[in-house]
């Protein structure tokens, strides 16, 4: 009997998930990305109005990935997918030079996001009577976030390399937060997987 029990306990706490948030402008490939990931193929995407949410496992590490969307009317509401975010994967269309100014200032902004939520716990004072008080503040930041950079679309004629966005966004000035940036292709799902990789490599590290 014990041993079940520690059997469960041990699934339980194996099958932990790490969230996860996919972020970039609109069009650099983030659900594409989030789809190669769950199903090792291309799936006809349209503009993401809101998020989309999956669970990715990889050698037995669960993610829970939120692909929110990156239009200019939505990035304001990012924040509220910041809470306990453990990893952010920031997708960039490497042939889009016009807008990568925006994309290294919406970096930016992410990563100075400083805010406080009040976790609020009930307890029960009768039948079927709760009694609401304030547990404690926790934040609602991305201070403890690992940052992973896919430079996509690698596959098109003139596109950036991953050392020029890297040194375009001044990402070597990112001293509080681990990152690793990763060429790739969603189309193709070339260097996907050694993004994951580097993720996974991560948990247990902080």
């Amino acid at each position: 009997m014990m041993g079940l029990i520690f059997a469960k306990l041990w699934s339980l706490f194996c099958n932990q998930e790490h969230k996860v948030i996919i972020v970039g402008l609109d069009n650099a490939g983030k659900t594409t990305i989030l789809y190669q990931f769950l199903m090792n193929e291309v799936v006809h995407t349209s503009p993401t109005i809101g998020s989309n949410v999956e669970e990715i496992v990889v050698k037995n590490t669960h993610f829970l990935m939120w692909d929110i969307g990156g239009q200019e009317s939505l990035r304001s509401s990012w924040n509220t997918y910041y809470s306990n975010t453990e990893f952010i994967i920031l997708v960039v269309d490497s042939i889009d030079r016009e807008r990568l100014a925006i994309t290294k200032e919406e970096l930016y902004r992410m990563l100075a996001h400083e805010e406080l939520h009040t976790v609020y716990h009930s307890s029960c004072i009768g039948t079927g009577l709760h009694q609401h008080h304030k547990q404690e503040i926790q934040p609602a930041d991305l201070r403890k976030a690992a940052v992973l950079i896919f430079a996509n679309k690698q596959d098109m004629k003139g596109c950036m390399t991953a050392a020029e966005i890297s040194k375009y966004l001044t990402l070597s000035s990112i001293k509080d937060h681990p990152w690793h940036i990763q060429s790739c292709c969603a189309l193709t799902g070339e260097g996907l997987c050694q993004g994951l990789e580097w993720m996974t490599s991560r948990i247990g590290v902080r």
